[in-house]
């Protein structure tokens, strides 16, 4: 099996954590395919961020599936241009906000997220309704930026740290999310530190996209993610009119 997995953020060395991440997940005859959007913001910290994150992603989408890949992970806990790949793709498109909390769910009936800064907390809680979660998740912000995750001098882990024990004291969090494709490699550590399940997105996301391919399952191309109708792009945007995309 061949699995994408884009970093829609332009940081080469964020990509590197997110493909050992999902080389950690994958069954054996999966072959990951992590890749860096060549276009975009360096990290992804909410709404505008997120909009110029999205081309580059579309981009190496559909690059990705016109060279045999068939699946494609969107290593973003924004689950970035998730829609508008869906409606694109003709393979399955996963996004790890999407898949952790599905994961979480199946061992906790309570959870916590823990995110990086309180601009992509309200964002994270936005997808935590729409996947109708409201009610078992709660979300935190940890204030550290993204790429502060990339430096060990930051401080940022001992911050996550005592989020993620606030989340098991006041919120009495069963589970816990880690809400950033940069705590991938964090995991499987806090998880024995804490006791209780730590869920990363990159690891579930390779999984469920997995799954999907062996039960031959794709995007339902009736309705909401039809493929996209053709028509002129002009400007900046001409090359990526749904014909020449």
């Amino acid at each position: 099996m061949h699995l994408l997995v884009v970093n829609p953020n332009t940081t080469a060395s964020m990509t590197d954590k997110i493909g050992a991440a999902a080389w950690l997940a994958a069954s054996p005859g999966t072959m990951i395919e992590a890749v860096t959007s060549t276009m975009g913001p360096a990290s992804i910290e909410g709404y505008y961020d997120e909009v110029f994150a999205v081309p580059g992603l579309l981009l190496e989408i559909a690059r990705g599936e016109r060279e045999g890949a068939q699946a494609a992970v969107i290593a973003c806990f924004d689950d970035t241009g998730l829609d508008a790949a869906r409606a694109m793709a003709s393979i399955p498109v996963v996004g790890i906000c999407e898949a952790a909390l599905s994961l979480a769910a199946f061992v906790a009936q309570r959870f916590t997220v823990v995110t990086t800064m309180e601009r992509s907390r309200v964002p994270i809680e936005h997808l935590v309704r729409r996947y109708g979660m409201a009610e078992r998740a709660k979300v935190r912000a940890a204030e550290i930026p993204v790429l502060s995750l990339e430096d060990p001098s930051s401080g940022s882990t001992s911050k996550l740290e005592a989020e993620i024990e606030r989340a098991i004291e006041e919120d009495k969090a069963e589970a816990i999310v880690l809400g950033c494709a940069g705590m991938a490699d964090l995991a499987a550590s806090y998880q024995r530190r804490y006791g209780l399940p730590v869920v990363e997105g990159v690891g579930a996301a390779v999984r469920q996209t997995e799954a999907l391919v062996a039960l031959r399952l794709s995007t339902s191309k009736r309705g909401s993610y039809g493929e996209p109708i053709n028509k002129p792009y002009t400007g900046l945007l001409k090359s990526f009119g749904p014909a020449k995309i």
